[in-house]
Order: C-alpha cells, then structure tokens, then sequence
C-alpha cells in the first residue's frame, strides 16, 4: 500500500536557464482550472493513508493557500505526516508562507540555489540575496519548524571562495535540512546553448570533485548528516518523502507528467494539458507510460537507489553479492553489518558503480 504522493505543479514565474523540468508560464485562471483537475486526479486513486505528501514542481508557492488546502482536503493524510511545499523565494511573503503553514504545509524546501548575487542572475533568478534570507527568516516567524535549502555548486565561473562563501551564509541560517545540486548541462536550455557558443565553459572535473568535498567537509563539520549522495540533514531531519524514493517503496504521482510507483509498476503521467484534462473527464487516469517492475528489475532499483543512502546502504545475496564484493576489493564500496554502503571514494564514483548493477 501508498504511503506517500508527489504533486506536480508544472508552473513558474520564469523558466531559469538551466532547467529543463516540465514547467510553464501561467495565468491565475489556468492554475486554478489545474488544482482543479488535479483534485480530481487524486479521486481517481484508492483512499491511502498518505505519512509523506510532497508538492513539486514547477513552482508550487505560486498557487493561493487556499488551493493547496483544498487539494490537502482530498487525501487522508496520517497523523504526524510529513507535508512539504517548493518555495521560490520571489513567490512568497510572511503572511503567505503562513497562510500555507495554516493550510497544512509543515515542511518548505527553498530554492535558494546560492546567495552570490552574480550567479543568481547568470542562473536567471528573480530573487537576491537579501529575498532568499528574508524568505527563510520568515518561514521562521509563520511557524516552520523543518526547512530545506536547495544550494547549487559548480556554476559558470564559481570559485571555491564563493561556494565557502555560500556555505558560511547556510551554515549560520542552521537549516534541518540541505539539499546540494552539481550544475546539470541539459540539452535544449538556454544554458547548454550559451556553453554550445562558448559563452560559458564546464568546471574542471578536479575544481567540481574539490567543491563536493568542501561542501562534505564543511556541513559535517556543522552537525549534519551525510545521509544521501546529495543531501544533508541534522539529525533526525532527513527528508522522510525523499527517502522512500531511495528506500524503492512505492508512491503516488500526480499531476502533469508526474512519475509513480503503484502496485508494481512505474509510471509517468501525461506531459500535455489538454490530453491530461481529457482523461480525467474520462475518469480514467492521465497516464501516457508504465513498466511492470519485474524482480530482476526491483532488484537493480534496490541497489541503484538505495546504495544512494550513505547510512543505511543495501544487502546483498546471490549474483549481487559478488559484485558487492568486487565493488568492495575496488575500495567502492565497504561493508557495515550486513550491509554494503559507499565507501568515501565510491561516493565520488557513485555513477559508476551503479552502473554495476544494471544489466
């Protein structure tokens, strides 16, 4: 059984340069016909008890509170869950954070990406510095207890002290929760065409392994947990949603071109509006592809994902326990019980060691 939905709102303010998420310009009415069909997307799925509800997107904060209730209103959500919200800081204020925090939201994830205000503008931001800190000051006085915050390393012409720079700004904010993101050259985004003109050039592989490090180093130094390949937590505040990901458990997806996992088998919904309008007024559910999970595939999403949680890691027998073994001699991976987890230079090579498992 589902324990667990993420909620897609494919809209922005502004799409940045280097994203290539599904997301779109909006109007007030569009979004409001949306939420709409999104609440009666979520009728199409049987009553779960949802511990972990996640709104992605896109830019969930652009919606009212009251929208977001409204869809909160439509799942039976467990006592003690976990609800988290997307915050862009320029789509937020006090009284709105709050009126979210009212509505059910327990949890905001803020995409700050970095506090230097050249790279914010080179990543197409439409906040500054002074917004991002202000944005988690006030999720502070409405009430949020649990906040997450989205950094970005390795952009265009960063230098180490700018990221030292980025890591003293958030080590004083003393977030639960950071979530760290190497800069991805997405084909078809303005970003990759400028680095296709040479207007911008990849960091050097040494220059982007020594950031990692440091942010590592850095964030460990400050209390938090290294608990994921990309994440930090301070103990006890790991993402719960996030980890059933990690942890291969199922999962509701709703919304425009969301991904699922139900009853063995992986999904992604519809990426069009008006086909994913239709099938829902069909009371059908707006899927355009599924995979049956088989158990040889449930097994290489086992090792794929969860050798992704540093502390927990996988265990392994049969023709995996080999390769755990050879990983091992190659100093990739290490044992912990009976459990195979990354070693320090495996979390650097993680890529290629997941590549072991697939067949």
């Amino acid at each position: 059984m589902c324990d667990a939905i993420y909620i897609h709102v494919p809209f922005c303010v502004n799409k940045c340069e280097y994203c290539d998420f599904l997301s779109f310009k909006s109007s007030g009415s569009e979004r409001d016909k949306y939420v709409e069909y999104l609440k009666r997307e979520i009728e199409l799925y049987p009553d779960y008890s949802y511990d972990t509800v996640y709104f992605g997107g896109g830019t969930p904060s652009l919606l009212k509170p009251e929208d977001v209730e409204g869809v909160l209103k439509k799942l039976h959500i467990a006592v003690g869950a976990e609800v988290t919200l997307e915050v862009n800081p320029k789509t937020v204020d006090y009284d709105k954070l709050k009126a979210f925090r009212e509505a059910g939201i327990n949890r905001v994830s803020i995409g700050v990406q970095s506090f230097n205000e050249k790279h914010l503008k080179t990543l197409g931001r439409l906040h500054d510095r002074d917004r991002a800190i202000a944005t988690y000051e006030a999720a502070r006085r409405a009430g949020f207890e649990n906040i997450s915050i989205d950094l970005m390393f390795s952009l265009p012409d960063q230098t180490m002290g700018e990221l030292n720079e980025d890591l003293d700004q958030i080590i004083g904010m003393k977030p639960e929760h950071i979530s760290i993101y190497s800069l991805i050259w997405e084909e078809g985004t303005p970003f990759f065409e400028k680095l296709s003109a040479g207007v911008y050039q990849e960091t050097d592989n040494d220059l982007e392994a020594n950031m990692y490090e440091g942010i590592i180093e850095r964030l460990r130094g400050a209390g938090y947990v290294h608990y994921e390949i990309s994440n930090f937590a301070l103990p006890g505040m790991a993402a719960r949603h996030n980890s059933k990901y990690w942890e291969n458990r199922e999962y509701v997806g709703a919304g425009l071109g969301a991904s699922g996992y139900v009853d063995g088998i992986r999904y992604k919904n519809l990426v069009e509006f008006i086909p994913y309008y239709d099938k829902i007024d069909e009371k059908i559910k707006p899927v355009e592809s599924e995979e049956r999970v088989d158990s040889e595939a449930e097994e290489e999403y086992r090792f794929i994902l969860g050798l992704r949680l540093l502390e927990e890691g996988v265990e392994a027998s049969g023709r995996y326990l080999k390769r755990c073994e050879e990983l091992e001699r190659n100093g990739l991976l290490e044992r912990r019980g009976k459990r195979f987890v990354l070693s320090q230079k495996g979390v650097f090579l993680a890529n290629d060691v997941f590549e072991e498992f697939l067949d």
